[in-house]
């Protein structure tokens, strides 16, 4: 036998089990994109809202997007610490004809106060600040003016994080191009060109949970009087930066090298696109945010792995659980909300500007999580993706619908309630439609009742109840949470 033969046989089997390594890898790959390509389409398909009833239908992504108006959306999904899947649908641009991709960017709107409460707990954990300290000690170029509503009590940090503050400023209708833009200043003290109110207090601080974007706009100055730096330049390279989030920003107007990534936004019925493709809003950290889903995505993925002590690229453990621990009431913490669903908890936060509506929910355990974005005016359809994916990711007890049992009122009923009403400060019909009554505005939604007075809507997760006068006669409806939408004619 040649000496050289057992070498050449060695080399021989060496190949083999290398080629056999990589087909091996290879399958496995092909196998693991296949089930991915699998969970996709059970995701589209099965849509389904907050409450079940008689119908029990589930929706494919397409029906929805069509009865929602929604030319364009994109959804990033996390699985085990990990973005699993992130899909585009639609258009960024309707007559342009140019397609969501997943390096689209949107106005996140609200859910900026999620990366500004990451901010702004930097600086504390720089000791920069501290969160139960009166705010004034830290405004230099402005002092909030306290009165007799607050009733010597200050504001924290804390408070205005977790909308505790008991100020005004819900949210921020935005400013076209070419109108003048307002300062920080003109918008916390309600001068123009600002098209807001004042932000003042309406109630004591530290009692209860006030949604306030002023107080959020507040925590904004805060940020650039202590660092002495742009809030958008502080956010960059502080935040977003670390997080990984290469392809979002805080700059107002949008920057011109980043526009052909803009997706243009449209009202609620879909065929409208907001004046000049998006607004601007000055209040950076209430609702200045661009980004895609993928960096959102990233930044939830970081919440989780800092909660595990597994990461801190931006903030320690320590001062994520702070994040993540609501502060008075039961669900607001440091910009974010805190959801129970069965027996895990999740962080979540949703936005919308003019035309365009985003919601992202993360788990504070197991890694699992969905960001969706679309540039919409209606809101319908994020909850309803969010359920699909709880549902298809086997979430534990993540979708518990509400069962509700529905009623056909008489036509003589129904009379009762058509007419026009001030619905959280837009005007909406309600009328009748094949035998059933809807609501007749930018969004159309069907009225389910379940007493004679008693009424649901798919779209949002709310109960409403018909109110009458003293003479019997309909004054408007009201909330799960008391807040009457009043009825005008």
């Amino acid at each position: 036998m040649s000496k050289t033969f057992p070498f050449i046989l060695s080399i021989f089997i060496f190949l083999q089990n290398s080629i056999s390594s990589k087909i091996t890898a290879q399958t496995k790959k092909n196998t693991s994109k296949e089930r991915v390509e699998e969970k996709i389409i059970q995701v589209e398909n099965n849509l389904v809202p907050w409450v079940k009833n008689q119908d029990n239908s589930k929706y494919s992504i397409n029906e929805r997007m069509a009865k929602y108006n929604v030319n364009g959306l994109c959804i990033a999904v996390i699985k085990n610490y990990q973005i699993e899947w992130v899909k585009a649908y639609g258009w960024a641009n309707v007559k342009k004809k140019e397609p969501v991709t997943s390096k689209t960017l949107f106005q996140a709107g609200s859910i900026s106060k999620s990366l500004n409460g990451v901010g702004v707990l930097k600086l504390a954990q720089k000791k920069k600040l501290d969160m139960y300290t009166d705010i004034n000690d830290y405004l230099l170029s402005w002092k909030f003016p306290y009165d007799s509503v607050s009733k010597n009590k200050k504001i924290t940090i804390a408070n205005l994080l977790s909308h505790t503050a008991g100020l005004s400023g819900h949210g921020y209708s935005g400013y076209k191009k070419g109108q003048e833009i307002p300062s920080v200043y003109n918008i916390l003290d309600g001068t123009k060109p600002a098209n807001s109110e004042a932000v003042r207090s309406i109630s004591e601080p530290g009692k209860i949970s006030e949604y306030s974007g002023g107080a959020i706009t507040i925590s904004q100055l805060i940020v650039t009087d202590i660092t002495k730096k742009k809030y958008e330049d502080y956010m960059l390279n502080s935040v977003l930066k670390p997080l990984g989030m290469t392809q979002s920003f805080f700059d107002q107007p949008i920057p011109n090298g980043k526009l052909q990534l803009a997706a243009s936004g449209y009202l609620a019925d879909g065929i409208e696109m907001v004046e000049d493709s998006f607004y601007i809003y000055p209040e950076k950290a209430a609702a200045g945010l661009w980004t895609n889903s993928t960096d959102l995505a990233k930044y939830i993925i970081e919440t989780q792995l800092s909660l595990k002590g597994e990461s801190n690229k931006v903030l320690s453990q320590e001062l994520t659980k702070t994040r993540l621990t609501p502060y008075i009431d039961p669900e607001s913490g440091f910009g974010v909300f805190i959801k129970q669903k069965g027996d895990e908890k999740y962080f979540t936060h949703n936005g919308g500007t003019r035309g365009f509506i985003s919601e992202y929910i993360g788990s504070l355990e197991n890694g699992n999580g969905v960001v969706i974005m679309t540039n919409s005016g209606n809101p319908g359809i994020s909850s309803e993706i969010i359920n699909s994916v709880g549902i298809v990711y086997d979430w534990k007890d993540f979708y518990n619908p509400s069962i509700k049992k529905t009623i056909t009122l008489s036509n003589t009923e129904m009379q009762k309630y058509i007419g026009e009403y001030n619905w959280y400060g837009s005007p909406v019909s309600i009328i009748m439609k094949q035998n059933d009554l809807w609501f007749d505005g930018p969004v159309k939604s069907k009225l389910y009742f379940t007493s004679d007075l008693d009424f649901y809507i798919e779209e949002k997760e709310m109960n409403y109840k018909f109110i009458k006068d003293k003479n019997d006669l309909v004054d408007g409806f009201t909330d799960t949470r008391n807040v009457k939408v009043q009825k005008i004619k």
